[in-house]
């Protein structure tokens, strides 16, 4: 059965402060609006990690929790009802977690770590579609092989800031790229937001795009 053009949405909030979301999303030709954390959220204790939590079993769960909070926001503030986008990336090695480096040389110590080395990056999708029912998540899962970087590569790098508010200290697309010998996976995802799942969760949410 067909859906007319009157029972689709036209836009999706995005609950996401990250510019590289954004500009994939405009790549799809999505139209979004934000939706982003008030200041008395704590954002710091949804992605708080849980004792022996595999990587892909916490980036789901704190991308689904993000969602649930963004709801709440949507209700709260008496926005339009309309579909949820939410995503969360992290990088994993030696079944670790790397979030986001706090500074300079804790993202030193993240990519030495990385370098030379195979790790994974996951990034879990969630949309709550216009009712505020949870529709099913999805996980990209993208391998990367770094060559084996000089140190003093890594501190330049590192000292660019580029790494900070990134999981596993680096961008893909940015300076990084330099370091990266191959990619497995979604290119967009390890970016933030795999490009063919997002669409298909949008489309099941009835964003017109």
């Amino acid at each position: 059965m067909s859906m007319s053009s009157a029972s689709l949405h036209p836009f999706v909030y995005l609950a996401s402060q990250s510019p590289r979301r954004q500009e994939l999303l405009q790549q799809l030709g999505v139209r979004f609006e934000l939706l982003l954390p008030r200041p008395d959220e704590d954002a710091e204790a949804l992605e708080a990690e849980l004792p022996g939590e595999h990587a892909r079993d916490y980036v789901q769960r704190v991308c689904i929790a993000k969602a649930h909070a963004a709801r709440a926001r949507l209700v709260d503030g008496g926005h339009a009802a309309r579909p949820i986008l939410v995503a969360d990336t992290t990088v994993t090695i030696d079944d670790a977690i790397l979030g986001k480096p706090i500074d300079a040389d804790d993202a030193v110590t993240m990519l030495t770590r990385l370098a030379g080395r195979t790790h994974e990056v996951l990034t879990a999708l969630a949309v709550i579609d216009a009712d505020g029912a949870l529709l099913p998540a999805a996980l990209s899962v993208s391998t990367v092989r770094f060559a084996a970087v000089h140190a003093d590569a890594l501190r330049r790098y590192a000292a660019s800031g580029e790494p900070l508010g990134k999981a596993g200290a680096y961008g893909v697309q940015g300076r990084a790229a330099e370091f990266i010998e191959r990619i497995d996976g979604s290119y967009s995802g390890i970016m933030g937001l795999p490009l063919f799942e997002t669409a298909a969760l949008l489309r099941a949410a009835r964003i017109d795009f």
